[in-house]
């Protein structure tokens, strides 16, 4: 079973910067799909990016040039930056791995098998 812990949350102002970090063991996370959701208070769980075995990348469109997916598979993390934050970007972030695929990531939370504990993210204006 693979197992994601994130961390790197916290409170920043409107305009602020965070990065997220999500370690996976028990398998190594080049093998997947792994991608960043979100989820604020009574909304649903939204994708915030995406990043396949080879490194391409897909964004959400309230988040691009904003937002940074990266990962090390040396050190089986997954990272997030986040850049210029805003108030509606204020929610609770989890890594997840689509353990069934390589490429051709897709966005739906129900396609991602694995997935972290969450940290929080709040931005106050």
């Amino acid at each position: 079973a693979v197992e994601l812990v994130e961390s790197g949350g916290g409170s920043v102002q409107t305009g602020g910067s965070l990065r997220l970090s999500c370690v996976a063991s028990g398998s190594s996370q080049s093998r997947f799909c792994m991608a960043w959701f979100r989820q604020a208070p009574g909304e649903e769980r939204e994708q915030v990016a995406n990043i396949d075995d080879l490194g391409y990348t897909n964004y959400a469109d309230s988040v691009k040039g904003r937002f940074l997916i990266s990962k090390d598979d040396r050190k089986n993390t997954l990272y997030l930056r986040m850049d210029t934050l805003q108030p509606g970007d204020t929610a609770m972030y989890y890594c997840a791995a689509d353990l069934s695929r390589r490429h051709a990531c897709q966005r739906a939370p129900v396609q991602y098998k694995a997935w972290g504990q969450g940290t929080q993210v709040t931005v106050s204006s």
